[in-house]
């Protein structure tokens, strides 16, 4: 090789590192331009001594040089360009104004685990600021986050379930599958979740329905089957047994009919529980039209209903119906266990929750009580301190679930508190309607 052909290819040589350079300079030199614009403002203004920000900026600045050098383009200016860039990678505006448009999450995640891409339904659930982030930190949740690293790792699609405990239970599908991105180098992960809560709530109610209804139902059916057996052989002809029969198959029919009326209930509120209300209600109205209607039955126990709240009481956020169902429930309780106490204390108040305005509804009775370790287990379905008892009183064993449920929907909390002996207090905090 001659010495001129020698000396051109190291021009070439060096003109291509000259370029390599520049196309890496490009973005850390508009880093250091714009920390140099920051300390100028910073100690033009005074925030900061100007030796103090010179020397800063020396720092940032050798820093930024050093890592050039070292692994090439820095990556802080581009990451509030993330969504932008990608969105782009993705097929361009038009598409991802279609994908914006669904009603369903979706996500996109690179080979890195960073979420490149959440459409207008996924913000809902991970915020606006996804975009740029590693997604363990947006979706929190060790099976999806399993589904999604196993999809980068071995390339084929996959199908999970999920659970979000917290406010309320919200299953999720999520279907995670690689993709390829605008340019054929590029491959990313999609990540679309469906909301199955309703789906699973309805095969829950069914399951429960089968299992607790056919246990409920058992005793009054075997009950009517043999008292119509008895009045089809030796009672027939006997109008007094008849008489007796007849009344006691009507108190079964009725105890039937109110628990499939619960047991409906509780489906229905179980089905909405993870759907807020929106109306403001006057709590103080509701509790005076349901102690109206339980006049005649307090009268009829020998038992004073006193209502007691101030003389402005902020409405609360939520539905009139199931707000009254809770006063009801409660109420009812009341009257049927603690009606040996001759009086029972409905107040309304104001106080906060966590610092913020709630509503105290109290229901208190002066009865018998109830044994410390039967207060947790009071709201779960068909549980009941004694069965007997509550059997012959009327009782279902759901009141107290659905005023679970209910008070869940509303955002608001159930606090029990009973010493045998001094009677029992069930206290529901109700978050307030926004002020117009």
């Amino acid at each position: 090789m001659t010495a001129a052909d020698e000396s051109e290819t190291r021009r070439a040589r060096l003109k291509a590192l000259l370029k390599d350079f520049a196309a890496r300079w490009t973005g850390t030199r508009t880093f250091v331009v714009s920390s140099a614009v920051v300390f100028l403002f910073l100690a033009y203004t005074g925030l900061l001594h100007t030796i103090v920000a010179f020397l800063c900026f020396l720092l940032l600045a050798g820093i930024s040089a050093t890592r050039l050098m070292v692994v090439g383009e820095t990556t802080p200016i581009r990451i509030g360009l993330a969504r932008r860039d990608e969105s782009s990678a993705l097929g361009g505006g038009a598409a991802v104004a279609l994908l914006d448009r669904m009603p369903d999450p979706l996500m996109v995640v690179d080979l890195s685990g960073r979420v490149v891409y959440a459409n207008g339904a996924a913000e809902v659930l991970v915020g606006k600021s996804a975009p740029g982030r590693h997604v363990a930190t947006v979706l929190r949740n060790a099976p999806l986050i399993e589904a999604v690293n196993g999809v980068i790792a071995q390339g084929s699609a996959r199908v999970v379930e999920y659970a979000v405990p917290v406010p309320v239970q919200r299953n999720y599908s999520a279907f995670v599958a690689p993709v390829e991105g605008g340019a054929p180098s590029a491959k990313y992960v999609l990540v679309l979740l469906r909301d199955v809560t309703e789906a699973r709530r309805v095969e829950a109610m069914r399951a429960d329905f089968v299992a607790f209804a056919s246990h409920e139902l058992k005793t009054p059916l075997a009950s009517l089957s043999g008292f119509i057996d008895t009045l089809r052989g030796h009672a027939k002809d006997d109008p007094e047994a008849r008489d007796k029969f007849l009344s006691i198959m009507a108190d079964q029919a009725t105890r039937m009919r109110r628990l499939i009326d619960d047991l409906l209930s509780l489906s229905r509120i179980e089905l909405r529980e993870h759907v807020r209300p929106s109306d403001a209600v006057d709590l103080f109205g509701v509790v005076n039209d349901v102690t109206d209607g339980l006049a005649p039955i307090a009268e009829q126990y020998d038992v004073e209903i006193g209502v007691t709240a101030p003389a402005s009481l902020p409405k609360v956020l939520g539905d009139r119906d199931e707000l009254a169902q809770v006063v009801q429930n409660l109420a009812d309780n009341a009257l049927r266990y603690g009606r040996s106490g001759k009086r029972i204390e409905i107040s309304l108040s104001p106080d906060e929750k966590g610092g913020k305005p709630v509503v105290r509804l109290t229901v208190r009775d002066h009865g018998p009580g109830i044994a410390r370790e039967h207060i947790p287990r009071l709201t779960e379905r068909f549980y009941r301190v004694d069965a007997a008892a509550s059997r012959a009183r009327g009782g279902t064993g759901l009141g107290l679930a659905i005023v679970k449920h209910i008070v869940n929907r509303h955002q608001g909390t159930l606090a029990i508190e009973s010493e045998l002996g001094q009677g029992s207090s069930f206290s529901v905090l109700l978050p307030l309607a926004p002020q117009k």
